[in-house]
């Protein structure tokens, strides 16, 4: 039996735990996940209660399994070119940011 969403495409801008949750829930079904993170820096769970040093902590690792990931600041004129390809490429955009 196939997964519901197989064929999906999602672009994952979300961070900490809502939007990450939300995105683990599509790539379980079957959604191509991309989640891009901050270059330098990456998501903020990776280090957030870390047991063993130098991994990825299992909070993130829980929130980001079947995911593709990508280092991206939109911010740049390069950056900005890859994430409208990206969104052009995508079917759905998911984002946790604060209003504003």
């Amino acid at each position: 039996m196939g997964k519901a969403l197989k064929g999906v495409r999602i672009l994952d801008m979300t961070h900490v735990q809502s939007g990450p949750t939300c995105t683990q829930i599509l790539a379980w079904f079957g959604a191509d996940v991309i989640k891009i993170e901050r270059p330098g820096a990456g998501d903020a769970t990776r280090s957030q209660l870390r047991d063993i040093p130098d991994v990825d902590s299992l909070y993130f690792t829980m929130l980001n399994a079947n995911k593709r990931s990508i280092t991206l600041n939109p911010k740049t004129e390069v950056g900005n070119k890859i994430f409208a390809k990206l969104i052009e490429e995508c079917d759905v955009m998911v984002e946790n940011f604060a209003p504003g």
